[in-house]
């Protein structure tokens, strides 16, 4: 039955279907085949889907990221970077490393993030003799951040579809979140050796007090965020408001870059993404169903029992299955079809849920970097006018990096635990 149910459902997929449509074509596939059709119960759970108040967090996070990006926020975190860091040989991808982390503490999307880096940054770094490929590469592993270090969209989905507290992820995020940037500065000083390149000169102080005087607003973004969750004030739904309450505050007011007309186009393009994450979410509700109903996870347990005894052995072997479906899916669809049938595996080999969910989703990141799918490769492709197989190529060593540190956490746990039990 298990293999037959994702049989279906990748087939479907496979021949062109919407992932969420797969996603429900699998389920009256499954309904038929143990006799319960019955379409009301797809209608009840899909209903039942949406109806979550955690889940109100997602459209006020892609609101702020779009806020963010179109009120000038992105790019003075850029300059910030650049007045600091943009005079060091190889700097300007330190500088993009260093604003990848800052802008996923503000926007949690790996694409949006990727996007405005890319645009900024890959022209200057072809003008200062960068290889472009490779700079994109870095990009593009530098956007896959966004959904480790909260506040994460992906935590939020993971948290909702595993009954995991969104709160203990995000905590748990950011220790794995700086490990993957400082993996990508030790690869990028390595790499960038070969390049023939012509450093910035160095920022005077005056400037850069200056650059941080332009930013402070921006900065001063993920301090209210992550430390009114830490502090208790805010839960991540009432923490996603205030967020995008606050990137429009200061691009209208502070920057002055967002203008009203530009309002109606922001708020559509969060719309339209919240709509495509929420009917996912929505649909995968009804294969989480029918995935307990039909007790698939014991199923598969069976088949992986051996591996119950040895928490180790079974997060490497899930983890390269994870690996493997993330090269063919995009993190949300991955999040939602997975997560139900590992969860309660994960909890009878007696595995921390939140350590789990981290590493599940630095393992999905990943998967946005990786061919033949590779979401944020296309991202920067299409944004720097870069043919994709030569992005794909540039972000192999980066890819590797990140790679490494999944594994690094899979071996020593308490990199995750430890932090996380400090923060919270």
């Amino acid at each position: 039955m298990t293999l037959s149910s994702l049989s279906v459902r990748f087939s479907a997929m496979a021949i062109g279907v919407p992932v969420a449509f797969a996603l429900i074509f699998c389920g009256v596939v499954l309904m038929s085949y143990m006799g319960m059709f019955n379409t009301q119960i797809i209608a009840q759970n899909m209903i039942a889907g949406a109806d979550t108040f955690t889940l109100l967090a997602i459209p006020f996070f892609i609101l702020a990221g779009e806020l963010m990006n179109s009120g000038g926020l992105s790019r003075r975190i850029i300059d910030f970077a650049i007045a600091c860091v943009g005079h060091i040989r190889g700097g300007l991808g330190i500088v993009a490393i260093m604003a990848s982390i800052i802008m996923a503490s503000i926007s949690g999307s790996a694409a949006a993030d990727t996007a405005a880096l890319a645009a900024i940054l890959l022209p200057m770094m072809a003008k200062a003799g960068y290889n472009v490929p490779r700079a994109g590469g870095l990009i593009a592993a530098g956007g896959i951040i966004a959904p480790v270090i909260p506040p994460s969209m992906a935590f939020i989905v993971f948290g909702v579809a595993a009954n995991v507290s969104i709160t203990q992820l995000f905590m748990a995020g950011i220790v794995p979140g700086i490990m993957m940037g400082i993996s990508l500065v030790i690869a990028w000083l390595i790499v960038v050796r070969k390049d023939n390149v012509q450093p910035l000169p160095k920022a005077p102080m005056k400037e850069r007090l200056t650059a941080t005087g332009r930013a402070a607003w921006a900065l001063g973004m993920p301090v209210i965020i992550l430390g009114g969750i830490k502090a208790g004030i805010m839960t991540p739904t009432e923490a996603a408001v205030v967020a995008a309450a606050y990137a429009l505050f200061v691009g209208m007011v502070i920057y002055r870059e967002l203008k009203p007309k530009d309002l109606p186009h922001v708020i559509l393009q969060a719309a339209k993404t919240t709509s495509v994450i929420m009917f996912l979410v929505c649909a995968a509700l009804v294969s989480a169903w029918l995935i307990t109903a039909a007790n698939i996870p014991a199923e598969i347990a069976g088949y992986i029992e051996p591996l119950i005894d040895r928490p180790m052995l079974l997060m490497f072997v899930i983890m390269i299955l994870v690996l493997v479906v993330g090269t063919a899916l995009d993190l949300t669809p991955t999040i939602l079809i997975l997560t139900p049938v590992l969860m309660p595996i994960i909890k009878q080999a007696g595995i921390d849920p939140v350590y789990f969910g981290v590493l599940f989703i630095m393992n999905n990141c990943i998967g946005l970097i990786t061919p033949p799918v590779g979401v944020v490769l296309n991202v920067v492709s299409g944004v720097a006018k870069i043919p994709l197989g030569k992005v794909t190529t540039g972000v192999w060593p980066f890819l590797l990096a990140q790679t490494i540190v999944l594994f690094l956490l899979v071996l020593f746990p308490d990199l995750v635990l430890v932090p996380a039990r400090w923060l919270h």
